[in-house]
């Protein structure tokens, strides 16, 4: 297995490999609204390949922890389903918080099981004072501070602040799908 940066040719297996994790739900939940319509931050979007094939994504996205406090929220981390329990989601993590710590990034949020992420250093103990713009479960609201104090006296909505991603042009999508081409359709 080799974890490196996603690049362009992973989008479609991306999507495919999160279609089949978390089906249709992920585009409600509310971590969703922290990604939506930004980019993912830069350098820290990962892909896990086996033979070329792609069997882990996770990214990392701008965001503020409460006024003023810049962060990172990690989502979604994703293995295929063949891989899991194979050390994809490990191998993952643990690149994606050393790069994170190399660029200079103070602290890591995501939503998730406590348990999974407690192995590398997540508590709920760092978001008690923060909220997410919509419902979750506090308990597994977590961060990670990789400054230290970087989380602490947090307090406030986290809002992303990524860099917002480029949107297609709604009359090239109107033509294709009326022509019907279907490279557009999933953007439609």
């Amino acid at each position: 297995m080799i974890i490196g940066k996603e690049e362009p040719r992973d989008i479609a297996a991306r999507e495919a490999l999160l279609d089949e994790a978390f089906g249709a739900a992920r585009f409600t939940k509310t971590s969703e609204r922290l990604r939506e319509g930004r980019l993912p931050a830069e350098g820290l979007a990962f892909a896990a390949r086996e033979g070329g094939r792609l069997v882990g994504t996770l990214r990392l996205w701008h965001v503020t922890a409460g006024p003023s406090r810049p962060a990172l929220m990690l989502g979604p981390l994703a293995v295929a389903a063949d891989r899991r329990s194979a050390g994809v989601g490990g191998a993952l993590m643990r690149q994606a918080i050393a790069d994170a710590a190399d660029l200079g990034h103070g602290a890591i949020l995501l939503v998730g099981d406590a348990p999974y992420y407690a192995r590398f250093g997540f508590s709920a103990a760092h978001t008690g004072g923060l909220w997410l713009p919509g419902p979750f479960t506090r308990e597994r609201f977590l961060g990670l501070e990789l400054a230290p104090g970087a989380l602490g006296g947090a307090r406030g909505l986290v809002s992303p602040t990524g860099l917002p991603a480029a949107l297609p042009d709604l009359g090239q999508l109107v033509a294709a799908a009326h022509e019907g081409g279907r490279e557009y359709a999933r953007a439609a």
